[in-house]
């Protein structure tokens, strides 16, 4: 078996919570390919480990700014400790960058740092703040919502930092409190994409032949294999996607129901947690 490093096995442990030997063992087994080390450890019975993936691993803070009730914007900007997430300047950056991003709505990160801003490209900006804070500072995603009803959500981890979580929720009508139920659902449950006409080909065939693979190791008769992968595609798609998620304020109806006894519809969302993929 290869030789792992340790710093993969705790990478690997802080992202699943499984145990430092599953976390070594599935590393060595998969040759050092921690993709394929997490599917062992599901394969393995380390339940909720596809969940566990969402906790954070730097620092940093979401920030939002809207337009009017119908677009808004969201930025994930990144430092490395929570000294310098905290702090004015930090802070000021992330307002001017968000601000800029909505404004001009830029097609990506690349075309967004080489964008000017105050006279300056936002890379040049990101610079300045990395030499005056002693800290690389980057701008890992962004999103923009139009059309519709745009609103959003932003929650703090812990009371002294800015927001780690943001969620933008775009409806066909303007419904505010229906708007912050589910974003405040998808800050909670983290959902992975809309629903699951929206999950690419290549994710869901990728799952389904985890779970087929899950399905033989334990032994379960060939004929019944189909079923039983159909039914935990089907439990995928309740975990990952934000309409077939259960409302977390009445578990007993989808986030899809709930929309459709509010009278409006779902068009698109987006949550960043910082760090987090």
């Amino acid at each position: 078996m290869a030789s792992v490093n340790m710093a993969d096995v705790k990478r690997l442990r802080e992202l699943t919570a499984a145990g430092m030997m599953d976390c070594k063992k599935a590393l060595e087994e998969s040759e050092g390919d921690f993709d394929r080390a997490v599917e062992l450890l599901r394969l393995k019975g380390a339940k909720d480990v596809g969940k566990r993936e969402a906790r954070t691993a730097s620092n940093g803070l979401v920030a939002v700014k809207h337009e009017g009730d119908s677009a808004a914007a969201l930025l994930e900007l990144n430092c490395e400790t929570d000294f310098v997430a905290k702090g004015e300047r930090f802070q000021e950056l992330a307002a001017d960058v968000v601000a800029h991003i909505l404004a001009t709505r830029p097609s990506d990160v690349p075309t967004l740092l080489e964008s000017e801003l105050n006279g300056k490209t936002v890379k040049e900006l990101l610079d300045e703040a990395n030499a005056a804070l002693g800290e690389k500072i980057e701008i890992r995603r962004f999103s923009v919502l139009e059309g519709g009803y745009v609103g959003s959500y932003m929650h703090k981890t812990d009371p002294q930092l800015p927001p780690a979580v943001g969620v933008l929720v775009q409806l066909d009508t303007a419904k505010p409190d229906v708007a912050k139920d589910i974003a405040q659902h998808a800050a909670a449950m983290a959902p992975k994409f809309l629903s699951p006409a929206e999950v690419p080909a290549d994710v869901i065939a990728k799952e389904r032949a985890l779970f087929e693979e899950m399905t033989r190791e334990e032994g379960k008769p060939e004929a019944a294999i189909g079923k039983i992968v159909d039914g935990r595609v089907n439990g995928w798609y309740k975990d990952f996607t934000l309409l077939e998620q259960a409302f977390v304020k009445d578990n007993k109806k989808s986030i899809a129901k709930y929309a459709d006894e509010a009278g409006v519809k779902v068009l698109a969302f987006a949550r960043f947690k910082v760090g987090q993929a």
